[in-house]
């Protein structure tokens, strides 16, 4: 009787053993960064020693539920690839080419659910944007849309971890990062890389419309521009010395689903509104464009994701004037996954400053 007792003791004892061990397994850490020096691999990301930058605590709050500090170890480390370059008065002026790792801005924000300040007047959340930030005072906005809705998602990155990408030939070694960043995956100039971010802020475009809710039929035959306020522009047609792109596309929407398979041809939006704000870094960093429709339906578009992208995935102008119900002005934002910020009937455009 006592050597059965004994043996089932050594079975529960083994089995939380197994337990305890399984839990610590799903629990720990990713595996340490291996250098591959003799190129055993295709991959040309892993070849160099990856290099842990400084990090401090980061506070998450706006209009949102659940602000605080936020806790990393809950997240998924992430890996993502940038070439970064500044703008200057001589030119862009390359910085390096960088492996990152850390945690994507999509991770970080996606537990702390949005409680909008507009929510009963308007309850789509694609006019929502994020400010990220640091003691320095430096700031970068990030569109809700360009965090939750691209192609490619967890392209923005709070990089904890820097692994420089060596040409094989020259061997130039591009000097290291010691800090933590944010990293704008998807921007050409990488202006939005900021050193230390402290604070991470979401917000509502502050400005309001009218809205009409089944408005039909719903047009607008021209776009009127302003610029921290001020009316600057009329658009009442695409310019006519620009060649048209053409996007094929599968148009699919976030609640009622697949749209059209059709293209979508049009102006990149960066080249319509070119003359309206001087493309620099502070731009980047800080400018946002809200786009409204003639109904008050509107969206928030970062700067940077019109007139900064890596991916060429322009943000089309379409003029069909005999769209008499949803003309004569759309968008169609091909680095979207979903079609709810392809705004039909634009009547407004409102470039924003933090």
């Amino acid at each position: 009787m006592k050597k059965f007792l004994f043996l089932i003791a050594a079975v529960a004892m083994f089995g939380c053993q197994n337990q305890n061990a399984e839990k610590q397994a799903t629990t720990s850490a990713p595996p340490q960064h291996q250098r591959d020096t003799t190129d055993a691999t295709n991959n040309f990301y892993d070849n160099e020693d990856l290099h842990a930058l400084q990090t401090n605590t980061v506070e998450i709050s706006g209009e949102i539920a659940n602000p605080g500090t936020i806790d990393f170890s809950t997240l998924p480390k992430r890996s993502i690839i940038v070439k970064e370059a500044l703008p200057s008065d001589t030119g862009n002026s390359f910085v390096g080419a960088f492996r990152y790792d850390g945690y994507s801005l999509f991770d970080i924000i996606n537990a702390h659910y949005p409680q909008k300040a507009n929510q009963e007047a308007f309850p789509p959340i694609i006019d929502l944007y994020v400010v990220v930030s640091n003691d320095r005072g430096d700031s970068a906005v990030f569109s809700w849309g360009e965090i939750y809705y691209p192609n490619h998602l967890h392209d923005i990155m709070l990089a904890t971890d820097v692994m420089r990408i060596v040409p094989s030939k020259t061997h130039e070694l591009w000097t290291l990062p010691e800090k933590a960043k944010m990293v704008a995956g998807a921007d050409l100039l990488t202006a939005r890389n900021i050193d230390s971010p402290s604070k991470i802020t979401v917000r509502t475009a502050t400005r309001e419309f009218e809205i009409e809710k089944g408005m039909s039929p719903m047009y607008s035959e021209q776009i009127d521009v302003f610029v921290d306020g001020a009316k600057t522009k009329t658009i009442m047609a695409l310019p006519s010395d620009d060649n048209p792109l053409t996007y094929e596309a599968i148009f699919y929407g976030r609640g009622r689903g697949i749209h059209s398979t059709t293209p979508f041809t049009g102006a990149a939006l960066k080249k319509v509104l070119a003359d309206q704000v001087t493309f620099d870094a502070d731009n980047i960093r800080q400018a946002y464009v809200i786009v409204a429709a003639r109904d008050g339906y509107r969206g928030v578009y970062s700067y940077s994701e019109i007139f900064n992208r890596t991916d060429q995935a322009e943000v089309l102008l379409i003029h069909a004037p005999e769209e008499t119900d949803g003309g004569a002005f759309r968008l169609f934002p091909a680095g979207d996954f979903f079609s709810d910020r392809a705004i039909k009937s634009v009547s407004s455009f409102w470039f924003e400053h933090l």
